[in-house]
């Protein structure tokens, strides 16, 4: 069996028991980073054997685990932080586990999206997870893409490229359109910055973006017509 194990993206007590249990009873922990991982186990006293696992080399060892797993063992795939294969590797190896008739786990817990999204006053019945955007290629041609989406988006970001992505959205989306910057979720120092999107990118451009943010931007909501327009369109 594969687990894909949810980790905290901040406090550490919101892992789960079972998370805890099945940290300790697999045969192997594939880590993200193992350093990272490692004193995650080494807090909560857990010695599984721990083994890289990703994005550079996970070409390389999803197919051999895979057949390890559909093998008889057990292992659980963790990232540095939230649950895997949310913008962190994991997709490969669950694509070959399930060719392989293996059997996959999920269990639910962290992911920084959710409370970013649910905490943000915006819609969150429908919207659309874009994750991070194209550094260079690709990344205008998104953006229109984007422009006229009505269901809420949600994007992550680097506190290094806050101030150009939230300049970028002004542009694309209006200034007016109303957004939530979240960052440093579940941590000490866990903010949320709401209003329009002119109105967080100032606040952004005179206090330094610290920590890693999820963006919530409202959907398009397109114009709507008068009920004479629509008359005289019939006529």
């Amino acid at each position: 069996m594969l687990y894909l194990i949810p980790t905290p993206v901040g406090n550490l007590e919101d892992i789960t028991l079972r998370a805890l249990r099945l940290l300790k009873e697999v045969d192997l922990v594939l880590a993200e980073d193992t350093r990272t991982s490692g004193m995650l186990l080494k807090h909560f006293d857990i010695h599984t054997r721990l083994c890289a696992h990703h994005k550079f080399n996970e070409h390389q060892t999803a197919e051999a685990f895979a057949v390890r797993i559909a093998a008889g063992e057990n292992m659980a795939l963790v990232t540095d932080a939230g649950t895997p294969g949310i913008s962190d590797p994991g997709f490969m190896l669950v694509r070959a586990c399930v060719e392989k008739g293996a059997t996959v786990q999920c269990l639910p817990g962290p992911t920084a999206f959710v409370p970013a999204l649910v905490a943000s006053g915006l819609p969150c019945e429908r919207f659309i997870f874009e994750g991070f955007l194209p550094q260079k290629k690709g990344r205008q041609t998104r953006l229109k893409e984007l422009a006229e989406e009505p269901r809420t988006m949600i994007f992550y970001e680097s506190p290094y490229r806050v101030v150009k992505t939230l300049g970028q959205f002004v542009e694309t989306f209006g200034a007016e359109r109303r957004c939530s910057a979240c960052r440093e979720i579940s941590k000490i120092h866990e903010e949320s910055v709401r209003g329009t999107l002119a109105e967080v990118l100032a606040h952004f451009e005179e206090t330094e973006p610290r920590g890693e943010f999820v963006i919530i931007v409202e959907g398009y909501n397109a114009p709507k017509r008068s009920k004479r327009k629509e008359k005289d369109d019939e006529a």
